[in-house]
């Protein structure tokens, strides 16, 4: 099966490339200056600049910069690096070409026209801060803190979003990071065991690695993957759960091509065979667990054969893979997962792997879930931010939320003005339109403001909504964020680390970072007392003071400081403490039960699939990051357009063939804008559809990957939300083919 899913992923992709012509998007860098030729293999007149962070994604690997002339030729990973070392992906090395994207914003801009159909206009940067300024604190005076919202992401809103949450006294920010990723999975490790989970489990020294809907090998988190492959080489056997032949499935030992949304179920069989079987940890459980009774209970109701049915797999795999994971206990990596909000199940689904990872025995062991243990640093924080006046909080009707207000409650408030009106929203390096499900209810929200404020490197489909468009530098030109983490050792002291981001090339274009930015417009709203640093480099230096270091010594040794840690993270024996309410892990929460939850995880089924529709499944692929790679000309030629994954035994009755180019229409009608290239293959289950995330922008300002592939999110309209968490799930969409206008079902 592998092999022919590879064949067909290369036929695939050549036919993608083929139908998507290059002449327009390299006319638009035809202008751009080229580095000066040197000869193959020499670096002469080229300066190494170490001391840079990628955020091409958010695993923020540590680099090194070719700079000749002035321009960045180069990207490498930090040889000093524990993290990455030498290595970074396909979508590091395109850095380069963010930073000389023709299409990048690079100077303030006001719309005068209407939103999501802009005419911008050039203005001066006193002329967008006073706008800026002005807007906001109208907003302030008239309907209080809460009339304002915020979505921030990336490490360059960190200090902004502080600004509105602390000084402001906003309620209303909602970053994609949490609520649509990893919100929910921090928040169920943190009812189980105290604390969040970080995606770091110990895979290199596991002897068993068990997956869920992951798209590992396919996300490319650089140390993540080296980690993941390592466990691999050394022996360990490999549990894949996915509807979809993915890149780890093709590795797998074990690969169950569940049906979407029942793991839970299948969660709760393998976990009901390890007790009734006494397969499970008992000597781990009873010293470091509570509520064990309540959770056999509810573990009970889900016998293998019942779940079999339930998942469609087959009732052997159930106590196979059981079996698998109790003799290779505790060196067994649970994975936590991540892009966690799947159906509205998804709290109690996390739940259940953080209980598994506790029945085995599996925490703070080698193999395990063990968070290698970072140095101390800092924080900046606002001068004199004073207690937020008591007002209704909309996050509190979902008791375990992430930090911060669900995006769904926000938006109805800005639609309704219920509880209260929000009037102004600012956006600060985040496409809202497609990280958050149902399209026309945000964009409906984003023209019912009175203000809206966009900060970003580059234009995408929420800053046509925007009154105010104002530039940032990209990683390559500023300084940020601080990336710490640590390495494990079995024989020796654990090591840790420190990196800060530098630049790595002046920043281009007219282009003013997040503390000028934020400063000013505090200024222009009355907070000036409140600023706590006037510009970059106060404030990494102040977050790295409480670990000895600064800016200047950290570029002496080579943008990264490497300690040994004073502290194990395995376990080696010792007694385990959890800031829990029982202080022990609780597979049975009392908070949960006390506030009409099951205590225990439990299955709630996904919605049901119409007849005639598949499950639209989509994720990650290795050369772009979702929405913000795809007009990077480097990795568009690697990957234009997203092929549309058929299984090959529908596409055979539906009459449809590798090649073809089909939109899609969901469950409530709508039709996406664009088409796609279809990809058949055995490799995905017959009631569903994959589609790699990220596809279909519609910014005209996107010259390369304006209408390129298909918007999945478009097709998102099912307001599905998790009832613990507010988070919501995304994946809770069905579709049908449409072909030469012709909708055609699944004959399912």
């Amino acid at each position: 099966m592998a092999e022919i899913t590879r064949r067909h992923f290369l036929q695939a992709a050549a036919l993608a490339a083929a139908s998507i012509p290059l002449s327009r998007a390299i006319k638009v860098y035809a202008e751009e200056k080229k580095p000066d030729f040197v000869p193959k293999g020499s670096f002469e007149d080229t300066q190494s600049i170490a001391g840079g962070v990628c955020e091409m994604c958010f695993w923020r690997c540590q680099l090194v910069g070719k700079v000749r002339n002035g321009r960045l030729v180069k990207l490498e990973g930090n040889p000093k690096s524990i993290d990455n070392g030498k290595a970074i992906c396909a979508r590091g090395n395109a850095g380069i070409m963010l930073a000389y994207d023709a299409n990048r914003l690079k100077y303030p801009m006001k719309n005068i026209g209407e939103r999501g159909n802009p005419k911008w206009q050039r203005i001066s940067w006193e002329e967008a801060l006073d706008e800026c300024g002005k807007r906001l604190k109208a907003v302030l005076d008239k309907y209080g803190p809460q009339g304002i919202s915020m979505f921030p992401h990336g490490a360059s809103a960190k200090y902004p979003m502080d600004f509105f949450e602390t000084v402001v006294g906003t309620p209303n920010i909602s970053e994609a990071s949490f609520f649509q990723c990893r919100g929910v999975r921090d928040q169920a490790y943190l009812t189980t065991y105290g604390h969040t989970c970080d995606e770091n489990v110990d895979m290199a020294n596991a002897k068993v690695i068990f997956l869920t809907g992951s798209h590992l090998g396919e996300n490319i988190h650089v140390s993540h993957t080296m980690s993941y492959l390592k466990g691999l080489e050394n022996g360990a056997k490999l549990i894949v759960i996915d509807p979809r032949f993915s890149a780890a499935a093709s590795k797998a030992d074990i690969w169950i091509p569940i049906r979407p949304g029942t793991d839970t179920a299948l969660l709760l069989a393998i976990m009901n065979h390890l007790i009734t079987k006494g397969l499970y940890d008992k000597a781990f459980v009873q010293a470091n667990c509570t509520g064990f009774e309540e959770f056999k209970k509810a573990c009970s109701l889900w016998p293998a054969k019942k779940a079999a049915k339930e998942c469609d797999v087959p009732e052997a795999q159930i106590i196979k893979i059981a079996e698998l994971l109790a003799q290779n206990a505790p060196n067994v990596a649970i994975h936590p997962g991540r892009f966690s909000s799947w159906y509205g199940n998804d709290f109690q689904r996390i739940r259940a792997l953080a209980c598994l990872t506790a029945l085995l025995g599996a925490y703070k062991v080698p193999g395990g879930f063990t968070n290698p243990i970072s140095p101390k640093t800092g924080s900046v924080k606002w001068k004199d931010a004073a207690e937020p006046d008591e007002k209704i909080n909309m996050a509190e009707k979902w008791p375990f939320h992430p930090p911060g207000t669900p995006t769904d409650a926000i938006r109805n408030a800005g639609i309704t003005g219920k509880p209260y009106p929000i009037k102004a929203t600012v956006i600060w390096g985040q496409n809202i339109v497609q990280t958050i499900p149902n399209q026309a209810m945000t964009i409906e929200f984003l023209k019912k403001q009175d203000f809206v404020l966009c900060v970003d490197v580059m234009p995408t489909d929420v800053t046509m909504y925007a009154d105010i468009l104002l530039p940032e530098p990209t990683y390559l030109e500023r300084y940020d964020v601080i990336k710490k983490g640590g390495k494990l050792s079995t024989n020796g002291p654990d090591k840790q680390y420190i990196a800060a981001r530098m630049p790595i090339i002046t920043p281009l274009h007219d282009v003013k970072d997040s503390i000028f930015i934020t400063n000013e417009i505090a200024k222009r709203m009355g907070f000036e007392r409140h600023i706590p640093v006037q510009n970059q480099e106060e404030y990494v230096n102040k977050i790295l003071e409480p670990a000895g270091l600064s800016l200047e010594k950290l570029r002496a040794e080579n943008g990264i400081h490497i300690e040994e840690s004073t502290k194990k993270a395995y376990r080696n024996g010792n007694e385990l403490e959890f800031e829990t309410p029982s202080g022990k892990i609780e597979l049975f929460s009392k908070e949960l039960a006390e506030k009409g939850f099951a205590g225990a995880p439990a299955y709630t089924p996904p919605p049901k699939r119409p007849a005639g529709y598949a499950h639209l499944l989509f994720g990650r692929v290795p050369v772009h990051s979702f929405t913000r790679t795809q007009n990077n000309l480097w990795l568009h030629n690697e990957m234009p357009e997203n092929a549309l994954w058929i299984n090959d035994k529908m596409a055979a009755k539906m009459g449809i063939k590798d090649g073809d180019r089909v939109k899609l229409v969901n469950q409530d009608g709508l039709t996406s804008a664009t088409d796609t290239v279809v990809l058949v293959t055995p490799g995905i289950k017959t009631d569903a559809v994959f589609l790699p995330h990220g596809y279909g922008m519609r910014n005209p300002m996107l010259e390369i990957a304006k209408d390129k592939g298909m918007d999945d999110q478009s097709l998102c309209s099912a307001n599905c939300v998790d009832p613990q968490t507010g988070t919501h799930g995304i994946r809770a969409n069905f579709v049908r083919l449409v072909k030469d206008g012709k909708t055609i079902s699944f004959p399912i």
